[in-house]
């Protein structure tokens, strides 16, 4: 499978942009287990061209974690035109547009799903974004705003008559935020469509390498992207390659070996911010993760880890963990 001229192989599976999550070491991480395309969180177009330094940051990519994706939202054309300009500059092999995100502070505003309400200045954006730079442009979105309005099948004819070189569809609407299952059925749908060229690239609820196997066989689609499956969980990308490649489960490790992995994590983020800071980052991965999930008696060991404030108290309370192996 290629976006434009970058070839991510076949049957690819991508790592989603997650806002506070795919900063740069997790992406690596998640390259090393296997991920064929990785993120970048979302980028304020805004920000960027406002200078904001936090924003900025985030436009670092390394050479190791290639291709790699920079994300981009906004509801300006201008500002996005601009914006654009300045994530080519970062030179990340390809420039995502987010018309998917669902939370109020973005989508509320216009931008992220918000676009999903004034599909006329979605397009407008996109047109301009791949005038503006030369990079392959993709663009990520939800099914349609609400149940009644579930636009997709009509939507990606109209991104892909913009130039986009492939569509990411995850399959909720923005109504349902994360909520229910993801329907993968108008997925299928858009991919089926007779006057769709560009790749479809599916989205939600992948947890296993059976799931992506499924997603693959059953809706046709050209490559998967995990998200919220691989918080706490970076490989999974590995279980999932495995399966593909042998239609087996990928035998367990030792608990040791997956616990040193978060640890890895743990010391990458305060390496990357500071010791309180990165600890408060790493704690959405610790809370997620379902590596403790069949550990009795689990509760108060839990909460002390999250209320852990530095390395030697949280890596004394996860080296007294016991493994549910034993």
């Amino acid at each position: 499978m290629k976006i434009g001229h970058i070839d991510v192989g076949e049957r690819p599976v991508f790592l989603a942009p997650m806002e506070d999550v795919t900063d740069i070491s997790f992406r690596l991480m998640c390259k090393r287990f296997g991920a064929d395309l990785v993120y970048t969180e979302f980028i304020s177009s805004d920000a960027l061209v406002r200078h904001v330094n936090k924003t900025k940051l985030k436009l670092t990519v390394s050479p190791e974690e290639r291709p790699v994706a920079i994300q981009l939202y906004g509801k300006d054309p201008a500002a996005m035109v601009e914006a654009a300009r300045i994530c080519e500059e970062a030179n990340p092999d390809i420039l995502d547009i987010n018309f998917g995100c669902p939370v109020k502070k973005v989508a509320g505003k216009g931008a992220g799903a918000g676009m999903l309400c004034h599909v006329p200045l979605m397009l407008e954006i996109t047109k301009e974004v791949v005038k503006a730079v030369k990079i392959p442009v993709t663009v990520k979105t939800r099914l349609g705003w609400d149940a009644d309005h579930q636009i997709i099948v009509e939507l990606a004819e109209q991104l892909q008559d913009c130039g986009i070189t492939a569509l990411c569809i995850h399959g909720r609407t923005r109504s349902q935020m994360y909520t229910g299952e993801a329907d993968w059925k108008l997925i299928r749908k858009t991919k089926e469509h007779p006057r769709i060229h560009i790749p479809i690239i599916g989205n939600g609820d992948v947890t296993s390498g059976e799931i992506c196997k499924n997603r693959f066989d059953i809706c046709g689609v050209d490559a998967v992207m995990v998200g919220r499956g691989s918080i706490g969980r970076p490989w999974i990308f590995r279980e999932i390659k495995h399966y593909l490649a042998t239609g087996l489960k990928l035998p367990s490790e030792h608990f040791a070996w997956y616990l040193n992995i978060l640890k890895e994590q743990t010391l990458q983020s305060v390496e990357r911010l500071d010791e309180r800071r990165g600890i408060l980052h790493i704690r959405r991965h610790l809370a997620a993760t379902p590596l403790f999930k069949n550990i009795p008696d689990f509760k108060k060991t839990r909460i002390d880890m999250l209320r852990a404030e530095t390395l030697d108290i949280l890596f004394s309370i996860m080296d007294s963990i016991p493994s549910p192996q034993e």
